[in-house]
């Protein structure tokens, strides 16, 4: 893992020749495959664990669309860019360690607060906190055009992986290159309709308690204990500590953190509209398009939710360049368990080893 130290010279002095080498021999350890290439047991990675994590120090914040979002920009402010956007129950803290090996890459690395996340707010009251998967991505385009970035790699797990697929697949012309942990993750809702096999069910047991008033309730009043207990069945090898989980914590006390995280379930279920401007955008979604620009997709092995088969449930889905690698003793939040095998898979996404 990387540590205070290297983190401080990543952010504070750049790419470093020293750092650059470090963190290519660092990523080449984190892909499986090979018995050489896997990442350390559990046991031995809470051990290698830093007593503190990385932070991202002072945020930025910017007017983008319907929101002013709060971002951390680390790296050259000229570097080719990296947006990597976050999941739920988690934040932008998912990205302290991977950022700064990409800054040391020479990226400008940028990594905002999702709607209802953190630092990023709803410029009026009157604006309908709509979570369906259209408007995350739309977000997006609006926050790089307040940033003037004509292009930019996307990388994403969770609710970020679907935000960047959604972006790939309809404006590709945006997007430079894709990593995206659980691969295609666009949601079709009339596929939704239909029962998965039992032990599948089980592993979204929220969403069908969010369906409920007693759910959207006790998402209010239990965010963090609900939080701490979905981090723990997703990454079921990952020892996190207090102060890991508490500094994300920190980004549910946004106002409309609940209302966006129910929306966005219930839409899922077919349970809420939509915002009717968007229908189009929806219907062009529920074709499944194929996402055309350089791709990466990443499974964490220990992932409750990763579909068997290496990826291959998703392959036909991705028709430009295109690499699967599968991450052993790895759960659901993959760049905050495995920061370097995420951060190489950008780099890999960019410029392709020989």
């Amino acid at each position: 893992m990387i540590s205070r130290r290297t983190f401080g010279k990543a952010v504070g002095r750049g790419a470093a020749a020293a750092s650059a080498a470090a963190f290519s021999s660092a990523c080449s350890a984190a892909v499986s495959g090979d018995p050489r290439h896997q990442i350390p047991p559990a046991a031995d990675r809470a051990k290698a664990q830093p007593a503190r994590t990385p932070d991202f120090g002072a945020l930025k914040q910017i007017r983008a669309g319907v929101l002013n979002v709060g971002y951390a920009e680390v790296g050259p402010a000229h570097g080719p860019v990296v947006i990597l956007l976050h999941g739920w129950p988690y934040d932008i803290h998912s990205y302290a360690a991977v950022a700064p090996l990409l800054a040391a890459q020479g990226y400008r690395v940028i990594v905002p607060y999702l709607r209802g996340h953190g630092t990023t707010r709803f410029l009026s009251s009157r604006t309908f906190r709509n979570a369906q998967q259209s408007v995350f991505a739309l977000d997006i385009v609006a926050l790089m055009d307040a940033l003037r970035i004509d292009r930019a790699i996307l990388a994403g797990y969770d609710w970020g992986s679907r935000t960047a697929d959604i972006m790939a697949a309809l404006w590709p012309e945006r997007v430079k290159g894709l990593v995206s942990v659980a691969g295609y993750l666009i949601t079709n809702l009339e596929a939704n309709k239909k029962p998965l096999p039992p032990e599948l069910e089980w592993a979204w047991w929220y969403q069908f308690y969010f369906a409920t008033e007693r759910g959207r309730l006790g998402l209010e009043r239990n965010r963090r204990d609900l939080a701490r207990l979905v981090w723990k069945f997703n990454s079921p090898t990952w020892a996190f500590d207090d102060a890991t989980f508490d500094r994300t914590a920190a980004a549910f006390n946004n106002p409309d953190y609940a209302g966006i995280v129910i929306h966005n379930y219930r839409w899922r279920l077919g349970l809420e509209k939509g915002d009717p401007r968007y229908d189009g955008l929806e219907s062009r979604l529920a074709r499944r398009p194929v996402i055309t620009v350089p791709t990466i997709t990443l499974d964490g092995a220990s992932d409750p939710f990763t579909p068997p088969g290496g990826g291959s449930s998703y392959r036909d889905k991705f028709t430009g360049r295109y690499a699967h690698r599968t991450l052993t003793g790895i759960g659901h939040n993959v760049p905050q368990e495995a920061p370097e095998a995420f951060a190489r898979a950008v780099v890999d996404v960019d410029r392709p080893r020989r």
